[in-house]
């Protein structure tokens, strides 16, 4: 499964995703990153959550703890990534479906989430009912002279996510699976 996710993370980022690299993708930092990542997950600290395919990874997202007893009742959602050849056919929808389905199973009444600016990302998310709730101008640095702001968005899970037309996960929803670990599940 590394395979498979490292090819993800890299794939993603080589397509221009947002997701802590930018392209060309540093390999190498790719995968000290991911093994870290995995690392936190084998140890309880956070929950990965990985959309599978027929014969590979698509999709995957890290729901990730703060660490503190006063924000334990919510999680970050990180580093969401659809792999490039499965994007366009509802896999984002299913990936996030399945994080808020996991961050219930743990028993987390609201995630949160950041995005940068620029991608057109915030109206994905608001469709999967989270609202921007602020904003750090300037917080991504793409490259020199191209700064880019943060948007933080916020969902309750006690919200439907009802607003996305079925039709949109028709082609990924036969290959969704879910098994049960608390820290690493599949959907």
């Amino acid at each position: 499964m590394r395979a498979d996710l490292l090819d993800t993370w890299v794939g993603v980022t080589n397509a221009g995703g947002a997701v802590g690299f930018t392209a060309p993708a540093p390999v190498a930092a790719v995968e000290r990153t991911l093994d870290a990542v995995l690392a936190r997950v084998a140890d309880g600290k956070d929950a990965l959550g990985v959309l599978r395919g027929p014969h590979t990874t698509v999709g995957m997202g890290l729901l990730v703890n703060r660490d503190s007893d006063v924000c334990r009742h919510w999680r970050t959602v990180l580093r969401v990534m659809v792999h490039p050849r499965h994007q366009g056919a509802g896999a984002g929808v299913d990936l996030m479906r399945g994080l808020h389905q996991l961050a219930r199973e743990l028993g987390l009444e609201q995630l949160q989430l950041t995005v940068r600016d620029g991608h057109g990302l915030e109206r994905f998310y608001e469709r999967l009912g989270y609202a921007v709730v602020g904003r750090h101008p300037g917080a991504v640095r793409v490259a020199p002279g191209d700064d880019r702001d943060e948007v933080m968005l916020v969902a309750s899970l006690g919200e439907a996510v009802e607003s996305v037309p079925a039709a949109a996960v028709a082609a990924s929803a036969d290959t969704a699976s879910m098994s049960q670990p608390r820290t690493n599940s599949t959907f």
